[in-house]
């Protein structure tokens, strides 16, 4: 479909995100570079970007007579910084604002499309896709909390669920799936040598004792107390796992036993990455504080800088050039409707 990610997928990227407090606030756990690979193609460069007015028009375009205003470009724009994490750079204001508002276009087009073929979707399917949504949220009133703070209602969430089943519906049947071979995922992971290189990284489990921002000291020494107590219980040789989902605050990781995965030097806070890379397997840390609390680390495993085998990321490779072959046949069969549409653009 086309790359700019409505708000449906966003919701659930929103309730998905892994964001422990081990982690740096400003920094996301990274995939390898396979999985980054074959998670996400990049947004197409429009070459050369024409100026783009300071001030943008009340309404940027019209397709088949339906208009995209100013408020629907800037907030899919808000959308594409929310998840860079940044805002668009002042020389790159051009190139992404057109490249947004084509994506815009291309979902319009399809939308009719899906209408002219009276596509349908049954609710049953849609009330199961909501449900899906909802059920990545850790209660109701987060789900409902993240609807209001993107502006977005239960009702326009079902609209656009059931609008992103239907072109999801079109293109299956529009485009015909390109057979990748074995020698092409060979010849994509010998040409792109730096993309499977894999630093050190370790794989740890954790237990938090969190210390609130702001802490009164009194509260700060309870915390400590509760900590030492329960790093006793741990050397004495209690169960990690268990003591994990009885006693730590990290709700990200504490139903998993403290488990949180792989991770590579820079994806975590200072005092926590200095710890868990200088433990050996099976040890557990004493103590460590950090901006969240004090922590008892244990590490699993550790692996040290590699390059990975074609063995093991020949599934994503061609997972990657799969939707390398769809994302062009999509982009064709836009053109398509665009030639045959009716498209103003005002910017």
């Amino acid at each position: 479909m086309t790359r700019i990610v409505p708000f449906v997928v966003i919701l659930v990227l929103t309730a998905c995100s892994r964001n422990t407090p081990a982690a740096a606030s400003s920094e996301q756990v990274a995939p390898t570079p396979s999985e980054a690979q074959a998670a996400a193609p990049a947004v197409p460069e429009v070459t050369p970007a024409a100026p783009v007015p300071a001030q943008l028009p009340e309404i940027v375009a019209r397709v088949n007579g339906e208009a995209i205003s100013k408020a629907d470009l800037e907030t899919a724009v808000s959308q594409l910084e929310a998840r860079a994490g940044q805002p668009v750079p002042p020389e790159q204001r051009d190139r992404v604002i057109r490249g947004v508002l084509d994506e815009l276009i291309g979902y319009r087009l399809l939308r009719f499309e899906t209408a002219a073929r009276k596509i349908v979707v049954p609710e049953a399917e849609i009330d199961a896709r909501i449900g899906e949504i909802r059920a990545q949220f850790p209660s109701e009133e987060a789900f409902s909390q993240t609807l209001g703070a993107r502006g977005m209602t239960l009702a326009g969430l079902r609209t656009q669920a059931r609008e992103g089943m239907q072109i999801d519906t079109l293109l299956r049947t529009a485009i015909t799936a390109t057979p990748v071979t074995p020698e092409q995922v060979t010849a994509f992971y010998n040409e792109n040598p730096g993309e499977f290189q894999q630093p050190e990284r370790v794989r740890a489990s954790h237990i938090l004792i969190g210390v609130p921002e702001g802490a009164d000291p009194v509260a700060k020494q309870q915390a400590l107390a509760k900590a030492m107590e329960v790093l006793k219980e741990v050397k004495a040789g209690g169960d990690f796992a268990a003591l994990a989902k009885q006693h730590s605050t990290d709700q990200g990781s504490a139903p998993n036993g403290g488990d949180l995965g792989f991770f590579e030097r820079g994806q975590m806070v200072g005092p926590f990455e200095q710890a868990a890379f200088a433990l050996a397997p099976a040890q557990t840390s004493d103590l460590v504080e950090s901006p969240f609390g004090y922590h008892i680390i244990k590490v699993a495993e550790k692996e040290t800088s590699r390059t990975i085998p074609i063995a093991e990321v020949r599934p994503q490779i061609q997972q990657f050039l799969e939707g390398q072959s769809r994302e062009q046949q999509t982009q064709a069969f836009v053109g398509s409707l665009r030639a045959k549409g009716k498209v103003e653009v005002f910017i």
